[in-house]
Parts: structure tokens; C-alpha cells; sequence
């Protein structure tokens, strides 16, 4: 049998799985032209498949046709159990229970071999977080959950926000284009009808939730083309530094959470590179941890910080005893 042949019949399987795709999404899947996509529903309906179509809709099954069980390979299912684990530690609660549901509903289907594999590892992967690390911040129960609803609906919510200046949380009306994660925290991006303009929520502080019963009020870019934008916008500060190795082990469970870029040998010691947001508060508290085992390289304005953090704390002290 020919490797055309054989990419075929596997493309043909595939888009029977995929069927209620558009015919647009399946062209670019599979990588091939639209005419060709026709081509192979058409051999499915051949095949006794049945199959109708609506415009702007995509294909779909006649009401009633059942799938046949799905067959998984063995890489495939054991990407279940990966998959499982890093939900458990990277979302809430709600979100959650919902992909346990579905992952059991996937498993029901499996081979009983796949299914012995499967109940074999799932007790020997873990997903541990780092010592020393404040790990992922997770949203409030439910939370995730209801802004995935609300982007699918395109309606809008209603959150209790308190940002990380604010003394208590404040109401905001917001139109939730996508969530992205970043350096240890889900953020929300979404258009805040409060200040006219795209913003970003980190979710895990978020108090309060509330899908409106109100659409969008305008059509938003997705998220990609958001992203990017608001990153340059505050493109953060470089920092240089250097630190003796034996202590620049330790910097490695917090560094991602401060920005780290990059690091370099030299020796006894490891330059690295930071791009810092907020680096006149939390980066210098964290880099006094370090103490003499560290040399600040640039910014001027990061050694100062550092300087006036240790003059005070040294009058702390001081006066500590009178």
C-alpha cells in the first residue's frame, strides 16, 4: 500500500473524528486544499456515513449516528495521565471537576490493555512544585470556569477585583477576550468598560464572579494579536547581575517569577539577566536573600534601592536595643 494511500485513510479517520469542524478548520488542519477535504467526505458518505451540511456551519452527523469507540494509541493515552496532573496543579476547582469528567468519559473507551497501562502509571507521575516557591497562584473555585463560559457566550461579567495597590476590592464590568498564563499566574485578558480600554485581571484576585446577561458591546481582536501590544507597552527594566555559584542554585526555584531572561558561566560565578516590571519593590527584597554572595552589575538605580534597603534595616537594628 502506498504512503499516499496510507495518509489518506489515516486523514479520512481523522476528519470522521473531527466532523463538526468547519470546512475551513479542516483544510488547515490536515494541511491540504478544500477541494481535497470534499473529496474525502465525500468517500465517507460512500462509505455509508451520514453526513449533512449548513452554510457557516461546517459538517456534522445526522442526529442519532452514533461514533464507533475511539482507538488511542499508546502515546496518546498515556498523554492523559500527563495531562491530568497538570490540570490538577494549574486550575481551580470548577475547571477542573469538568476535565476529570471528561477524561473519565475518554477512558471509558480505551482498550483494557491501554486501560491497565493507564492504571499502572497514574500513581507513579507527580507534579511537584518547587521548594522555596510560591508555585501557582490559583484562581477561586469556579472562577475559570465561568470566564471560559462567558468568552464562549461572548457575554459580559462582572468581577470583584482587587489589584495589587488597592486597599479593597472594587466592582468592574469586563468583556473577557481570553486567558493566558505567565509566570506563575493566570491572568484574564479582557475590555474593562470602566476604563474604556484593554486590560488584564490575574484571576487569583478575583473574590467574586458573574456572567451578565448583556453581549459584548464590540467586536475584540483575538488574543494573540492583544498580547504583544499590551507586553511592549511595559516592557520591563534590565537588570544585571552577578551571584557565586554556590548560592546561585537557590535563585534558580524564584527567578522566573522576577523576570529571568538568561545566565552565563564565568567561572565561580553566574551572570544572570533579568527584565524586571516592578523592580523598585519585590526584586531588591529578594536579591538582599543573597547578601555578599551577590554582585549587582546594572542598574544604577537597583544598587541604590538595595543600599537604602540595608541602611535601614541596619538602623532597625540599631535602634532595636534602646
Amino acid at each position: 500500500m502506498s504512503s499516499d494511500i496510507v495518509k489518506r485513510f489515516d486523514r479520512i479517520i481523522a476528519i470522521f473524528i473531527h466532523l463538526q469542524s468547519r470546512r475551513t478548520d479542516l483544510a488547515d488542519r490536515f494541511e491540504v486544499s478544500l477541494r481535497t477535504i470534499y473529496r474525502d467526505i465525500k468517500s465517507l458518505e460512500q462509505a455509508g456515513i451520514p453526513i449533512y451540511s449548513e452554510a457557516g456551519t461546517g459538517y456534522e452527523l445526522m442526529e442519532g449516528y452514533k461514533l464507533p469507540p475511539v482507538i488511542f494509541s499508546q502515546e496518546e493515552a498515556l498523554s492523559f495521565i500527563a495531562a491530568e496532573k497538570l490540570m490538577d496543579r494549574f486550575i481551580d476547582e470548577g475547571l477542573k471537576q469538568n476535565f476529570l469528567s471528561a477524561t473519565y468519559k475518554i477512558k471509558s473507551v480505551l482498550r483494557m490493555s491501554e486501560k491497565d497501562l493507564l492504571s499502572t502509571l497514574e500513581n507513579q507521575i507527580i507534579i511537584q512544585r518547587p521548594p522555596h516557591s510560591n508555585s501557582v497562584k490559583k484562581a477561586p473555585d469556579h472562577t475559570m470556569e465561568t470566564l471560559f463560559n462567558a468568552i464562549a457566550q461572548q457575554k459580559q461579567v462582572r468581577i470583584d477585583y482587587k489589584g495589587v495597590q488597592d486597599s479593597k476590592c472594587q466592582e468592574r464590568i469586563i468583556e473577557p477576550v481570553g486567558l493566558f498564563y505567565e509566570q506563575g499566574h493566570w491572568y484574564i485578558q479582557a475590555y474593562c468598560l470602566l476604563r474604556n480600554d484593554y486590560r488584564q485581571f490575574r484571576t487569583d484576585r478575583i473574590s467574586g464572579i458573574q456572567i451578565l446577561e448583556i453581549g459584548f458591546s464590540k467586536k475584540h481582536p483575538h488574543l494573540k494579536q492583544l498580547l504583544p501590544e499590551k507586553k511592549n507597552e511595559h516592557k520591563g527594566t534590565e537588570a544585571i547581575i552577578r551571584v557565586h555559584n554556590s548560592f546561585a542554585g537557590y535563585m534558580k526555584w524564584d527567578r522566573h517569577y522576577y523576570g529571568f531572561v538568561s545566565e552565563k558561566d564565568l567561572g565561580e560565578e553566574t551572570e544572570m539577566v533579568f527584565s524586571i516590571r516592578d523592580i523598585d519593590n519585590g526584586f531588591p527584597r529578594w536579591l538582599l536573600m543573597f547578601g555578599d554572595r551577590l554582585t549587582i552589575i546594572k542598574p544604577e538605580s537597583l544598587k541604590n534601592d538595595v543600599q537604602d534597603l540595608l541602611e535601614t534595616q541596619l538602623e532597625r537594628i540599631k535602634n532595636s536595643g534602646q
